[in-house]
């Protein structure tokens, strides 16, 4: 919940992003952990840590652009 992490519907698990709040120009680096999101017209469902880092955790949505920085290996976790 409080970690830097985002659910996508399609996006390989494991990928990397960069989101930016185009309302403030805020920006972070996130990285692809789950699916989602299931509401109709959103594309990405970011963790509470990272909406409030962007800026967008008391409205709850925002305007963002998503940029893939490495795309993910479709596992979940590494394990040693």
């Amino acid at each position: 919940m409080y970690g830097v992490t985002a659910a996508h519907k399609t996006l390989t698990l494991g990928t990397v992003v960069r989101v930016t709040n185009l309302d403030n120009g805020k920006s972070l680096i996130l990285r692809i952990n789950d699916r989602g999101p299931y509401v109709d017209g959103r594309i990405l469902d970011c963790s509470f840590g990272a909406a409030k880092k962007l800026g967008f955790h008391e409205q709850g949505t925002a305007n963002v652009e998503i940029k893939i920085i490495e795309e993910g290996d479709g596992v979940y976790m590494h394990h040693n």
